[in-house]
């Protein structure tokens, strides 16, 4: 036998030894950035989900509605345009609705009668003395007619897309009328 045609053979096994390796090289290359791809595809969807649920919570706590109306700011969704081309791309929900888990009375000594929001809140000292004795007047005295109440705002986003699921949890205090943080906050 020539020698000759034994190297040949044996340069084309060497030769596809090499053109498989680098095929592989290629696919885990191929693979390794799709996978890459989607891990970022990924995170910008969970990104664009928090945005639309901050600006929920943002759009909520900028209205006392939710003090007053809980149920109502839960019933409905707020419409949120990420990419400002002026249509909604993502809905958010105040689930569960607002819920007040604390109030505290206003002292009156940390009310500023030169302050219109705090002018609101004083009593006037004809009301804190008729018909009560002096011990009654100062128990009375020292709480206002506002209270704070403290609410927790929670904002849920499911982007129908991807099918990502945020929640925000947002904590929010309110000053309103004593009566008021009553009936809320039951």
């Amino acid at each position: 036998m020539n020698r000759a045609a034994h190297q040949r053979g044996a340069t084309l096994v060497v030769t596809l030894i090499f053109l498989i390796l680098m095929s592989l090289f290629a696919v885990n290359a191929f693979n390794s950035s799709s996978t890459n791809l989607r891990v970022v595809g990924n995170m910008e969807a969970r990104q664009e989900a928090l945005a639309a649920a901050q600006s929920a919570v943002e759009q909520t706590i900028s209205s006392t509605l939710f003090a007053t109306n809980p149920e109502g700011v839960a019933a409905n969704p707020v419409a949120v345009d990420i990419n400002g081309d002026g249509a909604s791309d993502l809905q958010a929900r105040m689930l569960p609705k607002p819920r007040c888990y604390r109030v505290l009375p206003i002292k009156t000594s940390e009310l500023d009668a030169t302050l219109a929001q705090d002018l609101s809140c004083m009593r006037s000292g004809a009301l804190q003395t008729s018909g009560l004795d002096s011990a009654d007047v100062t128990s009375a005295a020292g709480d206002s007619m506002c209270s704070q109440s403290e609410w927790n705002i929670r904002a849920e986003v499911v982007d129908p897309r991807t099918g990502t699921l945020v929640a925000v949890n947002q904590g929010v205090s309110v000053r309103v009328l004593g009566t008021d943080a009553t009936n809320s906050c039951q």
